[in-house]
């Protein structure tokens, strides 16, 4: 008696932990849309095309609305919503964002393409993630393999917004450590950095470094860049982030932060006597190791707590929730 007890004791605890240690079975795949929707990635692709042959700048633009995206609350499309009453509060309104993100209205139109092919099939999520690949890609960086199957927020968080997103004044420390809560190492940190390769910053961004005189930036860069960028007006006025070569993604924003030409101070402390400096060295002298890093923190980036399985929802357009 007391051994068929204990039998099924042993076989009671083996149940409790079969059903509360399995992985959860939802999870990202390459194919994840290859019966659902075939050609969903084609589809994307031709709207992010068409969007960067009329605007090249908006491969940046399309790289940095994924990043915004993920670094608040995982890869989840909430910084697609707009405002809806009082339960959503824009990211769109955030400070890191207003009057700077910018791609919404590709990202919809890619949207609005597959939502007539597999309507309520393919999340904006996806979407977002497959468009900053793209966009890559079409500007001369590196291309991926995107695994797929996330699924849209029905919240956004305009306090997240404000306080997960790195600061333009960001110290290395700060920087690490913000990418290091979201599991992003030091390296990855840099390579995505590398991103600044492409796209434009507002002068308001940047005004107090070309004016500071300081040691860590170089006297005629600083120089031109006070021309388009005034002490007092001009907040708008827009500058390369990379002077040399501004619309290819390339390894030019390396030699320029050795060169003390990095137009951000978040860009320029990442060569600047500490810890990251011998990754910049390296990028700066082996392209092709930059693009497969680049391309791996742009995996592992999209990968950050994505919601899956029966978590979120498909939204059929991205800015509302349905």
């Amino acid at each position: 008696m007391a051994s068929r007890h204990i039998s099924a004791t042993i076989f009671f605890l083996l149940f409790l932990s079969i059903t509360y240690n399995t992985p959860c079975e939802a999870q990202l795949s390459s194919t994840f849309y290859n019966n659902t929707c075939p050609n969903a990635l084609r589809t994307i692709r031709t709207t992010i095309r068409t969007a960067i042959s009329r605007e090249r700048r908006m491969a940046a633009s399309l790289l940095r609305l994924h990043f915004h995206d993920c670094f608040v609350q995982g890869c989840d499309a909430s910084i697609l919503l707009d405002d809806a009453g009082p339960t959503i509060i824009s990211e769109k309104n955030a400070l890191p964002n207003k009057g700077s993100v910018r791609g919404y209205e590709v990202i919809e139109a890619a949207k609005s393409e597959v939502e007539k092919l597999c309507p309520g099939v393919v999340s904006c999520a996806d979407i977002l993630t497959v468009a900053a690949r793209d966009a890559s890609e079409m500007v001369g960086g590196p291309t991926w393999s995107v695994k797929l199957g996330r699924r849209d927020s029905t919240t956004a968080s305009r306090v997240l917004a404000e306080t997960s997103l790195p600061s333009f004044k960001a110290s290395l420390d700060s920087l690490i450590s913000n990418f290091r809560d979201n599991g992003l190492s030091a390296r990855d940190m840099v390579a995505l950095s590398g991103a600044h390769s492409i796209g434009q910053a507002q002068c308001f961004l940047f005004r107090d470094r070309i004016y500071s005189n300081g040691s860590d930036i170089d006297g005629g860069f600083a120089s031109t860049r006070r021309r388009g960028c005034p002490r007092i007006g001009g907040d708008g006025n827009l500058a390369p982030l990379d002077l040399v070569t501004p619309n290819s993604f390339d390894y030019n924003y390396f030699k320029n932060l050795m060169q003390k030409k990095g137009l951000l101070e978040s860009d320029q402390v990442l060569y600047s006597g500490g810890s990251t400096d011998s990754i910049v060295s390296e990028y700066s002298s082996n392209p092709n190791k930059f693009k497969s890093d680049f391309a791996a923190a742009m995996v592992k980036m999209s990968e950050i707590r994505p919601l899956m399985g029966e978590e979120g929802v498909i939204r059929r357009i991205c800015g509302a929730v349905p």
